[in-house]
C-alpha cells in the first residue's frame, strides 16, 4: 500500500508537469487567439492600465494574457516570443513564423471558450501579432509555444503621473530588459529616504503623502531583480497626466 501511494505521488507530479507544456528545449505549449480588432492605437489598451499600446512604446504587437501567466498584473510590460505549432497545425500555422508580443491585457476565466480558464497557457493577440504567425481566414484557436525574452524598446523608461491631491499613482511603460516591473519606489526633493510604492493595479503603482511641487526620482527594479535609478526625472513642474522619459533604459 506505501508503495502504491508513493507512485500515486509520482503519477500526479508528472500529470501536473505535463499540464504545463514545458518542451526540453524551453519553449512551453499554450494556444493563442485573435481579439478581433485593427491596429488602431485606441483598440489596443487593457487591463495594464496603457491607455494607447502605442505612445507606451509597444506598437500593434500585444496580447492579453490567462491568469496563469497575466498574475494579477506582474507580467505587465514583459515580452513573449510566441511561434505557431506548424507540425500540430499545418492548415493554419505559418511555417517558422514568429512574433513578439507585449503583454497589455488579461484575458479572464470563461472567455474565449474557457481557454483562458487556470492553469491554461493562452494569448489572446492583437489581429497584427496573430497574423503574423497564422493564416488569414482562419477565425479559430491555434497551437502555439511561447518563451519568455528580453524587451528591445526605444528611449527611455517611461513615468505617466496620474491620481489626484495626496493620491500619488505612476504607470511605468516602455521598459526594456525583462519588461515586468517587480518593485517601484519614489523620492521627492524634499525628501531623503526613499519611499516605497504598491502595486494599484496592472502596471499602476501608488505612494501616500503630497509630492506636488517637488523634482521627483524613482527607482525600479524588474523581475529579473535588475535596479535602476532615475534621478529627477520628473521635474517640479509637473501635474496628473502628464508622462516623463527617463534618459536610462534597462537591457
Amino acid at each position: 500500500m506505501e508503495m502504491k501511494g508513493k507512485y500515486l505521488v509520482t503519477v500526479i507530479l508528472l500529470v501536473g508537469t505535463l499540464s504545463v507544456g514545458m518542451c526540453s528545449n524551453g519553449w512551453i505549449r499554450a494556444h493563442a487567439t485573435y481579439y478581433g480588432v485593427n491596429d488602431s492605437p485606441a483598440s489596443l489598451g487593457g487591463a495594464c492600465g496603457y491607455d494607447n499600446p502605442y505612445h507606451a512604446g509597444f506598437g500593434a504587437h500585444t496580447a492579453a494574457l490567462s491568469g496563469a501567466l497575466f498574475r494579477n498584473g506582474e507580467s505587465c510590460g514583459g515580452c513573449y516570443q510566441v511561434r505557431c505549432d506548424y507540425w500540430a497545425d499545418p492548415k493554419w500555422c505559418l511555417r517558422g513564423a514568429a512574433v513578439t508580443v507585449t503583454a497589455t491585457n488579461f484575458c479572464p476565466s470563461n472567455n474565449n471558450g474557457g481557454w483562458c480558464n487556470l492553469p491554461r497557457h493562452h494569448f489572446d493577440m492583437s489581429m497584427p501579432a496573430f497574423f503574423r504567425i497564422a493564416r488569414r481566414g482562419n477565425e479559430g484557436i491555434v497551437p502555439v509555444f511561447y518563451r519568455r525574452v528580453g524587451c528591445k524598446r526605444r528611449g527611455g523608461v517611461r513615468f505617466t503621473m496620474r491620481g489626484q491631491g495626496n493620491f500619488n499613482m505612476v504607470i511605468l511603460s516602455n521598459v526594456g530588459g525583462s519588461g515586468a516591473v517587480k518593485a517601484v519606489a519614489v523620492r521627492g526633493s524634499r525628501g531623503k529616504t526613499w519611499r516605497q510604492m504598491t502595486r494599484n493595479w496592472g502596471a499602476n503603482w501608488q505612494s501616500s503623502g503630497d509630492l506636488r511641487g517637488q523634482r521627483l526620482s524613482f527607482r525600479v527594479t524588474l523581475q529579473d531583480r535588475k535596479t535602476m535609478t532615475f534621478l529627477n526625472v520628473v521635474p517640479s513642474s509637473w501635474w496628473f497626466g502628464q508622462t516623463f522619459s527617463g534618459r536610462g533604459q534597462f537591457l
